[in-house]
C-alpha cells in the first residue's frame, strides 16, 4: 500500500512595518522611476542586499514628491528572511545611504497595508522670514522675502479646518474621484524667524499642502485679507488660490493608523 502524499506547509512570509526618515533633497520623490534616484528604489535595493531576495517591493503610506522630506514615512513589505525585526533594521541601515534611515521595524499582522489602512497624515511646512536667508537650512525651509504675520495666517487657516471640497488647492487635477477631504488640524506657529504650518487630514490632493502654504503666505504678507481664504475655498478654482510653495519646506511627519 502506498504511503499517502505528504504536503509541506510553507509558513507565510512575515509582514514587516518600517518607519523611515529621509532627506528628499537628492531624491526624485518616493516612487521608483527609470534611471532616477528614488527613495523606494534605494530602500528596496538595501533590503535585497541584506536578504539576498530579488525583487523586493515595499508598499508606502503614500508617495512624496521630488525634494519633499519625511520624518515618519511608513512602509510594509513581506520578506522571506530569518532575521528578526531589530536585526533587519540594523542590517538595512548599514546598506542605506546617509540620507535615508529606518527608525523602527516590527513584524505586524499579515493583513496590514501601510497605504490602505492609513487614517490620517500630518504634514509640516517650514518657512523662514528672517532678513537674511539661513544658509544651512536652505534645503529644509522656504525663505520668504516678506515678513509674515503668523497670527493672520493662523486665523485664515481656521477656515480650512473641517470637511470641504479642496479642489482649489489641487494642482494638475482632478486626480481623484473626489476632492473632498477632512482637515482635522491646521495650526500656524512662529518661533523667531521660523514659521511652521502643521496640517493633518484624512487624505491630501496633489500638492494640497504646498498650495495651502502658498495661499497663507499671501495672507501673511498682507496681499490678501484673512477672510479671502473662504472665497478661495468656495470657488473651487486653483487659479484664484496662492502659488504652490517649494517642495523643500515640506515634511511628512507621521501617519496614523487605527489601533
Amino acid at each position: 500500500m502506498c504511503d499517502p502524499p505528504r504536503f509541506i506547509i510553507i509558513p507565510p512570509m512575515p509582514n514587516f512595518r518600517l518607519i523611515l526618515s529621509y532627506d528628499g533633497t537628492e531624491f526624485h520623490g518616493w516612487q521608483t522611476q527609470p534611471d532616477l534616484r528614488t527613495v523606494q528604489e534605494t530602500l528596496e535595493s538595501a533590503l535585497g542586499a541584506v536578504t539576498r531576495v530579488s525583487p523586493i517591493r515595499v508598499n508606502a503610506s503614500g508617495r512624496t514628491d521630488t525634494g519633499v522630506h519625511a520624518i515618519g514615512q511608513v512602509v510594509n513589505t513581506r520578506i522571506e528572511t530569518r532575521l528578526d525585526a531589530a536585526t533587519l533594521m540594523r542590517a538595512v541601515n548599514a546598506n542605506l545611504p546617509e540620507d535615508v534611515v529606518v527608525r523602527s521595524s516590527e513584524v505586524v499582522d499579515d493583513a496590514f497595508d501601510a497605504n490602505r489602512h492609513a487614517v490620517r497624515k500630518l504634514y509640516r511646512y517650514v518657512i523662514h522670514d528672517g532678513d537674511v536667508p539661513d544658509l544651512f537650512q536652505r534645503h529644509y525651509a522656504h525663505h520668504s522675502r516678506y515678513r509674515l504675520d503668523a497670527g493672520a495666517m493662523a486665523r485664515s487657516a481656521r477656515i480650512l479646518v473641517g470637511t470641504h471640497d479642496f479642489l482649489c488647492f489641487e494642482t494638475e487635477g482632478p486626480n481623484r474621484a473626489t476632492s473632498v477631504r477632512t482637515i482635522t488640524h491646521l495650526a500656524v506657529n512662529r518661533f523667531g524667524p521660523w514659521i511652521w504650518l502643521d496640517v493633518e487630514a484624512d487624505g491630501f490632493l496633489y500638492n494640497m499642502v504646498r498650495a495651502i502654504a502658498g495661499t497663507l503666505m499671501n495672507v501673511g504678507r498682507g496681499f490678501w485679507p484673512e477672510g479671502y481664504t473662504e472665497s478661495i475655498l468656495a470657488s473651487g478654482d486653483r487659479s484664484v488660490a496662492g502659488p504652490t510653495a517649494p517642495a523643500k519646506g515640506l515634511f511628512l511627519m507621521r501617519v496614523v493608523y487605527e489601533s
